[in-house]
């Protein structure tokens, strides 16, 4: 996974937003559970949390920016990716009230990476969103940085650091399962 964590489960999203106005009733309703906190700005991780934030901002009224994807070599271990708003929108956050929104988050990498960069710039994160949490990793980013979680749903999902992988001990191939 991009955190660098082993898992059980991981889901190919990329034709998620592929046909919008069957995603839209879902980003509705994650705007009616994140209306409460007074969004002025939602940010979404590139790139399907993004399109999922997007749809998201539209339902709240609320201004949208995105946070961009930055491999970082000299990062070594879990989480060696980044994530950063893009110069250009970066006044946009500065003393918000943002709600980072997300498609599904299992180790949680981009949330992360956009925490980070937006508590950065100087915005205050005041919920994390998303339509699915695989897991509980982000449950528990979520209380250690005391920002709630609203979520649509949770599905369970085993993590793993590469060297204590059960899976990859056991011989374990990598299974793709397609739809058609």
């Amino acid at each position: 996974m991009e955190s660098g964590h082993h898992g059980d489960r991981w889901l190919q999203l990329e034709t998620l937003c592929l046909h919008s106005r069957e995603i839209r009733p879902f980003a509705a309703r994650l705007a009616g559970q994140l209306a409460h906190y007074e969004i002025e700005v939602v940010c979404g991780p590139l790139v399907e949390g993004a399109f999922v934030g997007l749809l998201v901002s539209l339902e709240l009224g609320s201004d949208f920016v995105y946070a961009e994807r930055f491999a970082n070599a000299a990062r070594e271990g879990l989480f060696p990716v980044e994530y950063r708003l893009p110069k250009t929108l970066q006044p946009a956050v500065k003393d918000k009230r943002i709600a980072i929104v997300n498609d599904v988050i299992s180790a949680g990498s981009a949330v992360r990476g956009t925490f980070f960069d937006l508590q950065s710039l100087g915005a205050r994160v005041v919920v994390i969103g998303a339509l699915l949490a695989l897991g509980e990793a982000i449950g528990v980013f979520a209380a250690e940085h005391r920002v709630p979680l609203e979520l649509l749903e949770r599905m369970p999902n085993n993590l793993w650091a590469p060297s204590e992988c059960p899976l990859c001990a056991a011989g374990m191939p990598l299974e793709i399962a397609c739809g058609s």
